[in-house]
């Protein structure tokens, strides 16, 4: 089974996050980036196929050249082979389509990508690349097992869990709970070294142009003073909330 995993490179959640240009354009300087961790889950759950299936993995980013220390980190996790297209991922759709031309050239089995990246939280990749190659598609995945050409899944749904029977070829949106948080691996000395003999591909992109452009980007407001009233001045805290908050 060849399996391809599509990685983000996205900024740690503890950073500092600035634009610059007019607030047109974000500030990459000074920030720590990761694996998107949507992405992680799906890149372990992929590990355990190769571990118990003999699986190929493969990891694949759309990015310019400051995203390969993040391809190296899933190298080092485990898997066989890294590419990179060479663009600046600057919307989902052109995203989608050319990780999606190079999975239909390739004939994976199987697609993991998270269901969505922690930058932009835009939850669109996973389906396009699905519909550009006519694969079955199954979002917000928290378990897969695969048996030959079939499959079952489970998805999280609006208040439960729904169970999936599908076949390959698949493309699924991993999310938390397709793997425990505890199974996530950490890179040991022995993965670093070798993923640095491991090939990591770099190939042009098909298509550079976009449809859609970011024009201005704005931070949250910072949060206001907060007023604490006791418990026993209930008349205060109606007063409150009836002529400052305006909620009642």
């Amino acid at each position: 089974m060849k399996i391809i995993v599509c990685i983000s490179h996205v900024p740690d959640t503890t950073s500092k996050i600035n634009f610059s240009d007019g607030d047109t354009k974000f500030e990459r300087n000074g920030v720590q980036f990761v694996i998107n961790p949507n992405d992680e889950f799906g890149l372990t759950r992929a590990m355990w196929f190769k571990e118990k299936q003999g699986a190929t993995v493969d990891v694949i980013n759309v990015g310019l050249s400051d995203t390969e220390s993040t391809l190296r980190k899933a190298l080092a996790i485990g898997a066989d082979k890294a590419i990179r297209i060479d663009m600046s991922p600057e919307n989902g759709f052109n995203v989608a389509k050319q990780l999606a031309n190079y999975i239909k050239k390739e004939n994976y089995d199987l697609v993991i990508a998270g269901r969505e990246s922690i930058d932009y939280n835009g939850g669109m990749v996973p389906g396009m690349i699905a519909g550009l190659n006519n694969a079955n598609f199954i979002n917000n995945c928290i378990s897969l097992e695969i048996d030959g050409t079939n499959v079952t899944a489970s998805r999280e749904i609006d208040g439960g869990k729904e169970t999936i029977e599908s076949c390959i070829p698949l493309v699924i949106g991993a999310q938390k709970g397709l793997v425990e948080e505890s199974d996530l691996r950490i890179p040991n000395m022995r993965g670093i070294m070798m993923a640095r003999k491991k090939q990591l591909e770099v190939i042009p992109a098909i298509d550079a142009s976009n449809q859609t452009n970011s024009i201005e980007f704005e931070k949250p407001k910072p949060k206001g003073e907060v007023t604490l009233v006791s418990s026993d001045n209930l008349d205060e805290l109606i007063n409150l909330l009836h002529n400052e908050a305006k909620v009642i």
